[in-house]
């Protein structure tokens, strides 16, 4: 099992109690005849006002509860996971919700969807409520498709609805607002990966670097397979499959939907390349990227445009009491650039050249460069798998900078490195490092020679750091070495000695000091230290190159 669950046939129930329970404060209740009717509804509703009511099958969280409160639906209907609910489930919520100002169902348009909500708007007339049903087909993922699928742009139509019979209007105006965001809004999704259902055996038919594109929300065959490309090129292959009511609107609103497993750093990026795509400069107002209409874990996201006017604005904008509702901000044309503190912003070292010192810099770039995929599979077995990234990011910062570093005044090349690696290294070891240059640079601007500057900048990472040798870090390698050059003895020793120091943290069981000290000695025992294996590999670079 992988799923953080009690039962599959209680899934539902108990997410619905669980939201409940931490909701007080919304007012919230459900409807009894519970597992058979899952209801969730707003107990205290202006019965003078049209009743707004939406649902489907559950698994698209916060869709649909998430959005029962004020200025949007009245009740959300739940059916099990990704099934529609059934036909009494509706009529109960139609029957709770309705007063004489009437009800308007909110429907996706899949076949379950429209036939249990359209025979139980039947039975409601039938006893004389006012209903009428409004059909959401946002998804233009197949051209010319006749019966398009309603996805993640039924927000917006949720939105219109609930406004309006918030303002209290009529059915037919409430209706009609519904209408009008239905016809105008256009959603499109992608997926690398499939959702896991709970109590199903997962299977995924994406591979490998492929993607879907224009997938339902339920894990449906997208229209096409494609290798998935870089964001900017993903983006502009989905915008382009927009049709002239959107290339053509002068101004926008965007929802930048997750489908439930992407994670917010790249859901920032697919925001970047939107805003600047072709279309970018007309959309005014962006909803998320937010998770608003999932597909359970599916790692996978949607745009929803629509075309607005200020009346829709107005709209989209008016506040509501549901948390979940993904706030519309207003788009940034640029983005705002402080300056740098005084203190970051020095005058850069003179340029000046060294043979010795650029020959030695190549050597330790181009080596770590090299190791960025030995070391990031060495960490990913011990820590978070970026060690590798991390040096190479700095070594390749470095590298480019070669001819502008002051290569033949070693203290101001020290300094000019430390800053470096202050900004572009991140996590404890860019601050070691930096740490570690800086302080060599001060012992050779006061005099010392090489060995005496390494042992000096060795003995401030120990202080900072709070490590020492045998707690399984690069000190395990780094000390050894400069130590045995302290002792008066050629590189190739320093580097033999590296060596070993690196290789017998692999018989350490336990790590006192970075993020190798919350594993456990079973998955320690065997596996390098990244961070000594990175400081043997430059040893041994510099050794045989003969540079330093």
């Amino acid at each position: 099992m992988r799923h953080f669950i009690n039962a599959t046939d209680a899934i539902v129930a108990e997410a619905l109690d669980g939201l409940l329970l931490s909701s007080a404060d919304r007012g919230l209740a459900r409807l009894d005849g519970y597992p058979e009717i899952k209801v969730v509804l707003r107990a205290n509703r202006d019965p003078k006002t049209v009743a707004v009511v939406s649902g489907g099958g559950s698994g698209h969280e916060p869709a649909h509860t998430g959005f029962v409160g004020e200025g949007l639906l009245d009740a959300a209907v739940c059916g099990d996971i990704f099934a529609s609910p059934t036909v009494d489930a509706v009529f109960a919520a139609i029957l709770s919700v309705t007063g004489p100002a009437g009800c308007l169902l909110i429907v996706k348009n899949y076949v379950g969807d429209r036939l249990n909500f359209g025979l139980a708007a039947e039975r409601a007339r039938a006893l004389g409520r006012q209903v009428e049903m409004v059909i959401v087909a946002d998804d233009v993922a197949i051209p010319d498709n006749p019966r398009p699928r309603g996805i993640a742009g039924t927000i917006f139509v949720h939105k219109a609805a609930g406004y309006a019979a918030q303002r209290g209007l009529s059915l037919a105006q409430v209706r009609a607002a519904a209408e009008d965001a239905a016809r105008s809004v256009r959603s499109l999704g992608v997926a690398t990966s499939m959702c896991s259902i709970p109590g199903r055996v997962h299977e995924d038919r994406i591979g490998p670097g492929e993607a879907e594109l224009g997938l339902g929300i339920h894990g449906e065959p997208g229209a096409v397979r494609i290798a998935l490309p870089a964001a900017a090129d993903l983006v502009t292959e989905m915008l382009g499959r927009f049709g002239p009511e959107i290339q053509t609107a002068p101004r926008l609103a965007l929802l930048v939907n997750n489908l439930g497993g992407v994670p917010a750093l790249e859901m920032a990026i697919i925001v970047r390349e939107i805003l600047r795509s072709s279309i970018g400069a007309r959309i005014e107002w962006i909803l998320g990227p937010a998770p608003a209409v999932t597909a359970l874990d599916m790692r996978g996201f949607s745009l929803s445009l629509m075309p607005i006017g200020d009346e829709t604005v107005t709209m989209l904008t008016a506040p509501v009491g549901v948390p979940a509702w993904p706030i519309p901000r207003q788009v940034a044309k640029t983005v705002r650039i402080l300056p740098l503190p005084a203190e970051l912003s020095s005058t850069p070292e003179q340029p000046s050249e060294n043979a010795a010192a650029r020959g030695m810099l190549e050597s330790i770039c181009t080596t770590l460069m090299a190791a960025q995929a030995d070391l990031d599979g060495l960490d990913a077995r011990v820590g978070d798998g970026d060690t590798g990234s991390t040096f190479a990011t700095a070594a390749r910062r470095i590298y480019a900078d070669l001819d502008a570093l002051p290569l033949a005044h070693p203290g101001a090349l020290c300094r000019a490195l430390s800053e470096r690696l202050s900004r572009v290294m991140g996590g404890s070891s860019g601050v070691l490092l930096s740490t570690f240059v800086a302080a060599v640079g001060v012992a050779l601007t006061q005099g010392a020679d090489l060995a005496t500057a390494l042992l000096a900048g060795a003995a401030r990472v120990q202080h900072y750091g709070g490590a020492r040798a045998g707690d399984r870090t690069m000190l395990d390698a780094l000390l050894p070495a400069i130590e045995t050059l302290a002792a008066g003895r050629d590189l190739a020793s320093a580097a033999a000695a590296a060596r070993i120091g690196a290789d017998g943290t692999a018989n350490m069981p336990s790590a006192r000091a970075g993020r190798a000290s919350y594993v456990g000695s079973t998955d320690l025992l065997g596996v390098v230290d990244p961070g000594a294996e990175a400081v043997a590999r430059v040893f041994g670079a510099v050794a045989s190159a003969g540079a330093m």
